[in-house]
């Protein structure tokens, strides 16, 4: 059976954040995780349901994070967080987005997601 992803898009910015988004909604997916990789590419995510914190034991590369309340509002944003870490509980927080470092950052610099954004998982 092929992968199915998801296309993570920022609504109040209009902008695609990641074209290759796979749910991690199980307790097996959520588990694993991004365990086990080397990296991410730009395009990619995980979303994590339902997750207020997470862990980066084991991983090899760090990530940002976007921590999303039930109706998929930006409540936090965590950017390059790094191996062998702990991010934030995050209050108010139902899921999270992990993306490859740098991911929330445009070529200028500029950044592509901010508290109080409203996402979209299609």
């Amino acid at each position: 059976m092929p992968e199915h992803f998801l296309i993570a898009f920022n609504r109040t910015r209009a902008r695609e954040l990641a074209s290759r988004t796979r749910a991690a909604d199980a307790p097996l997916s959520r588990a694993v995780g991004l365990l086990g990789r080397d990296s991410m590419d730009r395009e990619e995510a995980l979303w994590i349901v339902p997750c207020s914190m997470v862990h980066t034991f084991f991983m090899r590369f760090p990530i940002d994070l976007l921590f999303l309340d039930r109706e998929l509002k930006v409540v936090k944003v965590v950017e390059g967080l790094k191996p062998w870490r702990l991010s934030p509980w995050v209050l108010g927080a139902h899921s999270v987005l992990e993306l490859a470092s740098g991911a929330l950052r445009d070529e200028s610099g500029a950044s592509r997601a901010a508290a109080g954004d409203a996402l979209e998982l299609r």
